[in-house]
């Protein structure tokens, strides 16, 4: 990330202003639409809840979207601005459109109030409560210190502290106090967080790989080749006007008039070889047919295009099969397949197209451009699929609370209102503007060296990973598959900063248990008080 970029959080301070007044304008019309919505039931708890639920959602754009968008910005692709833009448009869509079955995972899938008998709704209220000021804090300290970490983590982490200790100040009653939570869901969730990063890895190396030797590596061949040839040709015609300077002036008039004949049949392109006289022009020809066998836009043509058309037929099969699924078009796999199969012909044909404008520029500059524009395409797909994943961390406790003060009970599960998404989807992008700079730039350079291919890479492996991940329900991390699929490409490129993951590694492995024993303090803290 450049100074520039850098100087885009603090330097704007009307574009800050404007942001918080954003923030504040939807929290207070939020304020007044949830106390109706509620019927004003414990209007403190709510005032509170929604107080530490937008905190929640303010961190993970500080953090998780942060992290998201650091390949992008670190790789020179988007600036500021731009990944802000594309944050507040994908983030909020995948939330609202994908993001159900891990929204009911997190709101009830973790803790089971019937598992004690006596509890009240209102302690599933102070549960989450607990765990999204837990998880909050938590996330502001690692996003402080540039530490890229769980959002899913350090929800779940929060929610397990604070059932844990309801289940032991509810033990006289009960046999078995940790039986709040049900920890057959978090074994399948920790398997996930193990195989994240895992994945993430494996799917970047191999893809990065295919770029890299089909694409990059021959496109630095070809520019070697080109290089030299340059260089050849231009030896040989200084050696020619040595050899020239050196002739007789009879000479010189004849080599003169036979390379002026020559320069004529030369430039009109459509000429026979045994037409020329001059050595000067058949040995400059013999340069250009060495440079004409010599297939510099293969991978330009060919393998770009390709690639290009694959990742877009993914991102596109995401959105297809899972996004739109909700909608209810009913359209079938067969439809739904003819249509992905003909957005990736256009996308083919379209950079086909575009890369023969760029025949006479500078050809690993103009494959750069294009996987740029390739980035952005994947950096829209894996924000959906974030905000499809981990908006839900906010959004899912919180459901659980606005659910209980409104009926009263444990059992609804009403459909999220949309001001919620909406409310919730603008406290993370403020955050990812306000203090999403250090993490940003941890992703972005501290783990590998990025450029645009490499980006688009580990964007959409990650995206892939995550989404896979999200149509079966299972709230994975986002942050270390995108994590592993950053490493993936250091490997690959052999520049991989294990130093820097060290603290990374650490800050994963402890982020689960802080959030469970600042969850505690904070349930005995909000037990006390209200």
């Amino acid at each position: 990330m450049t100074q520039t970029q850098s100087a885009s959080f603090s330097a704007m301070p009307k574009t800050n202003a404007a942001f918080a007044i954003m923030l504040f304008g939807m929290v207070a019309y939020f304020v007044f639409w949830g106390l109706g919505y509620t019927h004003y039931n414990h209007s403190m708890l709510f005032l509170l809840a929604t107080a530490f639920g937008v905190f929640m959602a303010f961190n993970i754009g500080g953090n998780d979207v942060a992290n998201s968008f650091g390949t992008s910005v670190g790789a020179g692709t988007l600036t500021i601005p731009q990944a802000l833009l594309i944050a507040a448009v994908f983030e909020v869509s995948g939330a609202v459109i994908a993001g159900g079955e891990v929204t009911a995972t997190i709101r009830s899938g973790i803790v089971d109030l019937k598992a004690i008998p006596g509890l009240q709704p209102l302690d599933l209220v102070y549960i989450m409560m607990s765990a999204l000021l837990a998880a909050a804090l938590w996330l502001l300290f690692a996003t402080k210190k540039g530490l890229p970490v769980s959002t899913t983590h350090a929800i779940i982490g929060g929610i397990v502290g604070s059932s844990v200790i309801l289940g032991f100040i509810a033990s006289g009653n009960v046999d078995n106090p940790l039986g709040l939570v049900k920890w057959e869901k978090i074994g399948k969730i920790a398997v996930s967080w193990v195989i994240s990063p895992l994945l993430g890895g494996m799917v970047s190396f191999f893809l990065y790989s295919l770029v890299k030797k089909y694409v990059l590596d021959y496109n630095s061949a070809i520019d070697e080749q080109l290089k030299n040839l340059k260089a050849e040709k231009k030896e040989y015609k200084d050696a020619h006007r040595i050899r020239f300077e050196a002739l007789s002036e009879t000479d010189q008039i004849r080599v003169a008039s036979e390379m002026a004949r020559d320069a004529q049949i030369y430039n009109d392109g459509d000429f026979d070889p045994d037409e020329l006289e001059s050595n000067y022009y058949k040995g400059l020809y013999e340069f250009d047919q060495r440079k004409n066998n010599i297939d510099a836009f293969k991978a330009l043509y060919s393998w770009v295009p390709a690639i290009t058309s694959i990742g877009g037929m993914v991102i596109v099969s995401l959105l297809m099969f899972k996004g739109l699924r909700n909608l209810h078009l009913d359209l079938g796999v067969m439809i739904n397949t003819l249509i992905i199969m003909m957005i990736g012909t256009g996308i083919w044909m379209a950079t086909f197209i575009y890369a023969k404008t760029l025949k006479k520029k500078d050809i690993s500059k103009s494959t750069f451009l294009i996987f740029s524009w390739m980035q952005v395409m994947s950096a829209s797909g894996f924000a959906f699929s974030h905000g499809a994943n981990d908006i839900a961390n906010a959004i899912g406790p919180f459901a659980a609370i606005l659910d209980v003060l409104r009926t009263g009970t444990i059992d609804a599960e009403n459909a999220v209102p949309p001001i919620v998404l909406i409310t919730f989807g603008i406290s993370l992008i403020v955050g990812l503007w306000f203090i999403g700079k250090e993490v940003i730039k941890t992703v972005g350079q501290g783990l590998a060296e990025l450029h645009p291919s490499s980006g688009f890479t580990a964007e959409l492996s990650a995206a892939s990973v995550v989404m896979g991940a999200s149509v079966l329900g299972l709230p994975v991390s986002s942050t270390h598959i995108l994590v592993g699929a950053v490493l993936g490409i250091g490997i690959a490129n052999r520049n991989a900063n294990w130093k820097m993951m060290k603290p990374i590694g650490l800050a994963w492995v402890i982020t689960l248990p802080a959030a469970a024993t600042l969850s505690v303090l904070c349930f005995l803290t909000l037990k006390a008080v209200l």
